[in-house]
């Protein structure tokens, strides 16, 4: 379980997170809304330890942050609205490259199977060569080869095709459903969100999307 207890984030006297409080259980699929500006991004990073918290308590399993980064890091899985991949390698040649950089040992067939499962096949083609959708599913995979527990994404979606779109959600629900995974994403997508996320989380002031999502029936908490 990830479990959030007043946190809080500045920058300098810019306060962007004010005593947010949440959890996550494993096999959820929770999705994070809210306009520009209003943290979400902050908060995965947050969670990701590639920021610290100015206050506030994060319990991810035993782990609470702060204390043995490393070990917290091996159970994140966080996917940025970027993608930060090698333009002039295949698909395999990335895998395989960011496959030395995880935390754990994948063999080439395990890397394949990791895109064929979202319905990634083109292995041997270059990364500049592929749809905007391919990208960010390749991109996504990078980030699951060390089996993360807890996978954090930013946006992933943003810019693709709806086959694609509903390929990755589909693909995101059944992680949490069949490997008890821990998923927070962001999405300005409402249908989307409304589609496979198990509940949702808005933060910021304006109340614009807990109005929005109210009315879809989705179960829907201010942070």
């Amino acid at each position: 379980m990830l479990r959030v207890i007043e946190l809080e984030k500045s920058y300098g006297k810019r306060k962007i997170l004010d005593k947010v409080s949440f959890q996550l259980s494993r096999g959820e699929v929770v999705g994070l809304v809210g306009e520009n500006g209003a943290g979400k991004s902050t908060l995965l990073n947050t969670l990701a330890t590639i920021t610290r918290a100015t206050k506030g308590t994060i319990q991810l399993g035993e782990f609470v942050y702060g204390k043995k980064t490393e070990d917290i890091r091996k159970m994140v899985g966080f996917v940025p609205q970027e993608i930060s991949l090698w333009e002039e390698f295949t698909v395999e040649q990335n895998m395989l490259f960011f496959e030395k950089l995880s935390w754990k040992r994948r063999t080439k067939d395990e890397c394949r199977q990791l895109c064929l499962d979202m319905q990634l096949e083109q292995w041997k083609e270059p990364l500049k060569s592929l749809s905007g959708g391919m990208k960010r599913k390749l991109n996504m995979a990078v980030s699951l080869l060390h089996d993360p527990m807890l996978i954090l994404l930013d946006e992933p979606t943003v810019g693709i095709d709806l086959k694609s779109k509903n390929e990755i959600g589909k693909y995101l629900v059944k992680l949490a459903r069949e490997q008890g995974k821990m998923i927070l994403y962001t999405s300005h997508d409402m249908n989307e969100i409304t589609t496979f996320c198990d509940r949702v989380y808005a933060i910021g002031k304006d109340p614009f999307y807990i109005d929005l999502l109210s009315t879809s029936g989705v179960n829907v908490e201010k942070l």
